[in-house]
């Protein structure tokens, strides 16, 4: 249990501990704060919602990693759930496993739309991938087919790239540098900024490109020339393809331009929303700082409010215990070992106490019996109270038929540091570690627990 996140209920990922002792995935409670405003801790509000403290209150900044619980999980034996897969390990290995199954199912990464099983991938593609690629019986490059079915209908501005790639012996591939090296691009650098350079030298490109072609037509008509007028039948039908290509790149070039514009208006007009984003969330930043303030501040009013409603000034209090069953077996497994109740005083101005109770027992009473002690707490008026605390106190466990309450009493050991003015937030507790046998208290002949529900009273004399 304790490797769930208290969330999700799955194997923790990235475990953060909160201030009230529970764990949650990183992502988790990412989302959680996220999506509600002051949460509370689920598993604070099932274990007893009348107990809830500051420290069930979750924010990020308020976990920390467990390093413990995930060093635990890393080692634990796990296996692959694929169907026909056999491996086993230690989770640490097991994304990596993951990344390698042969029994996996994966996309085609040629975009064709199958899934197929990892280990069938190579035969797919060999056989069923419409998308797979073919050999161009000119330049002797892998092409895919369909930019090798140059006689089906393309769009206008690929005509450019499938002629180059048809019609010229030496395509306009430099492994160092710009593609477009060819034709004059002296630009060098890592293949992230040469995908860069080659989205924003679109325009450069194409005109190095007609340069080249009207460098090429004059050369042509220079040889004609020189061989007497005698214009071999080979050259005129280079000079044609040569003179459509020269169109083609300069529609194209009007095209990149155009484009350009856009482009840059674009860049203008995101640059003017990218600003006032940042002017929003800013103000949405403040807000939230106000709104986490404020959230606070009613938070600390709320248990104010419910400490007023639930407090008692005349030494009598009476204390409501509901989700026994539970509550108990919590205290047998160690999950909650024990309960506090809420404060209450011996009179307005008097002493600050409460109780607490260990549903599966402590010290000599521990697992056959239910064990009630008495808690001295810091209170606001101590000091103008007489110390050592000398007033007899009374415990009942009251039988809900109303036939025989379970009554314990003690005086104050006066020597004791249980009642003394109390130096931190509360006093070491004292009690009846055997107030009453479990065997009683689960038994159906008393009405102790009805409808999951005790109730325990203490009466300060």
């Amino acid at each position: 249990q304790k490797y769930l996140c208290s969330n999700c209920n799955n194997i923790l990922k990235k475990a953060l501990q909160t201030l009230c002792g529970h764990r949650y995935c990183s992502a988790c409670l990412s989302w959680i704060v996220r999506n509600n405003k002051n949460a509370i801790c689920q598993i604070c509000k099932e274990e007893d919602p009348n107990t809830l403290s500051e420290e069930s209150l979750l924010a990020e900044e308020r976990a920390f990693g467990d390093a413990a619980i995930n060093k635990e999980i890393s080692e634990l034996r796990v296996h692959c759930v694929t169907l026909g897969c056999s491996w086993s390990g230690i989770m640490k290995n097991f994304e990596e496993h993951q990344s390698l199954c042969e029994y996996a199912l994966i996309p085609c990464h040629t975009g064709c739309g199958h899934m197929v099983m990892r280990k069938k991938l190579a035969d797919h593609l060999e056989n069923g991938c419409v998308n797979n690629v073919t050999m161009c019986q000119k330049c002797k490059q892998r092409v895919s087919s369909s930019e090798y079915q140059v006689n089906k209908i393309i769009p206008f501005n690929w005509y450019l790239l499938i002629f180059f790639h048809q019609n010229l012996s030496t395509p306009l591939i430099n492994k160092d540098g710009c593609r477009f090296a060819e034709v004059g691009c002296s630009f060098r650098g890592s293949r992230e900024k040469m995908k860069e350079h080659e989205k924003n030298a679109v325009g450069a490109h194409m005109l190095l490109l007609l340069q080249h072609i009207k460098q090429l037509k004059a050369n042509l008509c220079t040889a004609a020339k020189a061989a007497n007028g005698f214009i071999p039948q080979s050259q005129l039908k280079l000079e044609n393809k040569l003179h459509v290509f020269e169109n083609i790149v300069a529609v194209l070039n009007k095209e990149v331009e155009t484009s350009n514009l856009e482009i840059i208006a674009f860049r203008r007009q995101s640059e003017l929303d990218q600003n006032i984003i940042r002017g929003l969330e800013l103000k949405i930043a403040e807000l939230h700082r106000c709104l986490t303030q404020k959230d606070a501040g009613l938070s600390s009013l709320h248990k104010t409010l419910l400490f007023s409603e639930q407090a008692s000034y005349d030494g009598v209090f009476l204390w409501k215990i509901t989700d026994v069953g539970r509550k108990l077996q919590d205290s047998v497994t160690g999950r909650t070992v024990s309960l506090y109740s809420p404060a209450f005083y011996t009179a307005k101005y008097g002493y600050k106490v409460c109780l607490r109770v260990y549903l599966n027992g402590d010290g000599t009473g521990k697992g056959t019996h239910l064990s009630l002690f008495f808690v001295v707490m810091k209170g606001d008026y101590d000091a103008l109270l007489p110390w050592p605390f000398r007033h007899k106190v009374t415990f009942m466990l009251l039988d809900q038929n109303n036939r025989e309450h379970i009554i314990d009493a003690f005086r104050p050991d006066l020597t004791s540091a249980s009642f003394q003015r109390p130096v931190n937030d509360m006093n070491v507790a004292s009690g009846c570690p055997m107030f009453l046998p479990l065997s009683k208290l689960q038994s159906p002949k008393y009405a102790y627990v009805k409808e999951d529900t005790l109730f325990l009273k203490c009466i300060i004399e």
